[in-house]
């Protein structure tokens, strides 16, 4: 019960051919080939046009991204100061409360 069970290899269940003998070939040389015509190399980094039109749709999309992060984080600022502010006030009610059961008794 306590012994592991390892499980046993599977036979294989359909039919078991023998390997096949494969026979080398011998390889007759065909004519040769006439040689390779030199191709000019392409440059290495393609050039970038940069035309008028393209130059505003990237001035037009860096200032949009600026200001959706620019936003992003004011809002992230605000929630933090909102969440320091009533954690405050939190404070001074309970400070009060305490005081006033303090001195009632």
């Amino acid at each position: 019960m306590f012994r592991p069970k390892i499980p046993t290899m599977p036979t294989p269940t359909g039919h078991v051919s023998p390997p096949t003998v494969v026979e080398s070939t011998t390889i007759t040389p065909a004519a040769q080939p006439p040689p390779p015509v030199p191709v000019a190399p392409a440059p290495a980094r393609p050039t970038v046009q940069l035309t008028p039109g393209t130059a505003l749709a990237l001035v037009g999309g860096g200032t949009a991204v600026v200001l959706v992060v620019g936003a992003v984080l004011v809002s992230m600022l605000l929630a933090v100061a909102i969440t320091g502010a009533s954690v405050a006030v939190c404070a001074v009610v309970l400070r009060s409360l305490l005081a006033s059961d303090a001195k009632r008794r």
